[in-house]
């Protein structure tokens, strides 16, 4: 097995002290595509902004390439070769898609150029949109542009926190397959929240479940959905965020 990019080990993660992960242990290899699954409040996001240090662990590690990123701030993790699109997706609406892509780019003009072409060619509806303001995109499109601005940092290691926010089934149907084109194309280890469980399965090579703010299921994704009925019973209920 590849050495991991991303490592987490006995995570406790939470607010004001109080715990909203516990004892969480997963990890993503390179080039692989692991879904983070769980009703709404399971711990998902809370694991998401541990991982990229928005929010600080109470107890346990997470190694990104090797190294902990533990009271590292997130541009810090970022420079790393973390990208992190959130669930708000945290455009500038008052920008151009170009200026939004811009802030991705990292290095030389002739690496930040090459990234952004990279960006484009796996989001081509965005092309004829550069000069458009990020505000006036459809919904599908600002996550298209979210997505792209992650990519052009070129990072190692992508979390995507709930793709298909407010996106019609359609739309996610035709963006979840990108996810699976990046960690093939670019070698990068993807970590996706996704409440399309048979969707976010389908692109992913494996999966882990939350419930409560534990993880109650692992597996590959074809062993997942033959589980069915296990599956559903973890998305009974749940008090985290």
């Amino acid at each position: 097995m590849s050495e991991s990019l991303l490592n987490i080990v006995n995570l406790n993660a939470g607010y004001g002290g109080i715990p909203v992960v516990r004892g969480l242990s997963i990890h993503v290899n390179p080039g692989e595509v692991v879904a983070l699954l769980g009703p709404n409040g399971a711990g998902k996001t809370t694991t998401l902004l541990s991982i990229s240090g928005i929010l600080k662990p109470i107890a346990g590690d997470i190694q990104l390439l090797g190294s902990t990123t533990i009271g590292e701030r997130p541009e810090k993790i970022a420079r790393r070769g973390l990208a992190h699109i959130a669930e708000d997706r945290s455009l500038f609406f008052d920008l151009s898609v170009q200026e939004n892509l811009r802030l991705g780019l990292t290095g030389n003009r002739e690496t930040r150029s090459k990234a952004q072409e990279n960006a484009l060619d796996m989001f081509p509806a965005l092309r004829p949109l550069l000069d458009r303001r990020a505000g006036l995109l459809s919904g599908g499109e600002q996550q298209m542009l979210a997505m792209a601005r992650g990519l052009a940092s070129e990072p190692k290691m992508l979390l995507v926190d709930e793709m298909s926010l407010g996106l019609a089934p359609i739309i996610v149907e035709r963006m979840l397959p990108i996810v699976r084109r990046i960690a093939d194309d670019t070698g990068a280890g993807v970590l996706v929240v996704e409440q399309h469980v048979g969707l976010a399965l389908s692109v992913a090579d494996r999966g882990y479940v939350l419930a409560h703010g534990e993880l109650t299921m692992e597996g590959s994704a074809q062993q997942l959905r033959d589980n069915q009925s296990l599956l559903e019973a973890s998305y009974l209920g749940g008090e985290a965020h």
